[in-house]
């Protein structure tokens, strides 16, 4: 902007030697001139404007997609609405409903997730869910929460908020969340209440 400025002045004074302009034009026009410039340097609001990061966001309708990881699929996602934001990190949101299918080493189904809302770290190589979360597995397990995460890497749910757990053999309320692989079949449920059968050789989780 100062340089701008400079050269700016440096032009007027060519102008005025080289066609002897006015001089009750030229004193106004100048006098606007720095005053413009002068706000500019010195409005924050300008600054601001100028320097604050541009988040890039595409949009996409009708989603299917794979998550992988070396080489594997471990999840089919899809979804009718997603938003990729890239700013300080890139994410991806679903939030109109979002349904995924985990996938075993196999590539055999494991389980069925649903969420109204979800949104992938990509630098976390995670997932958060929110919003009548639902889990199901094959023997029919069904796992219902608030939030829960799901680990890319490991291939695990967590979640801190109070779930519930339902199947065969059991009804369990864990009062402060869940934590265990996606298939659902070993499942630690923290500070658990409720009907469910203990096996020989086990121990309740």
């Amino acid at each position: 902007m100062t340089s701008l400025r400079n050269n700016i002045k440096l032009l007027l004074r060519r102008t005025l030697v080289l066609h002897n302009f006015n001089s009750t034009f030229l004193l106004p026009f100048t006098l606007c001139l720095v005053l413009y410039f002068s706000s500019c340097e010195n409005d924050p609001k300008v600054i601001d404007d100028l320097t604050k990061p541009v988040e890039m966001k595409e949009e996409a309708k009708i989603v299917e997609s794979y998550l992988s990881q070396g080489g594997k699929i471990k999840a089919k996602l899809n979804a009718p609405l997603m938003y990729r934001h890239q700013r300080d990190t890139i994410m991806t949101e679903f939030p109109n409903t979002l349904h995924v299918e985990f996938y075993g080493d196999s590539l055999k189904t494991e389980s069925w997730l649903f969420s109204k809302y979800g949104i992938y770290y990509d630098n976390l190589n995670k997932v958060f869910l929110r919003d009548s979360v639902v889990v199901i597995n094959l023997e029919g397990d069904t796992l219902r929460t608030p939030e829960l995460w799901w680990d890319q890497n490991s291939g695990k749910f967590y979640t801190d908020k109070p779930s519930r757990l339902d199947g065969k053999d059991k009804h369990i309320f864990c009062k402060e969340g869940i934590d265990g692989p996606q298939d659902l079949k070993i499942v630690t449920c923290h500070y658990p209440t409720g009907p469910f059968n203990v096996k020989e050789g086990q121990t309740p989780k």
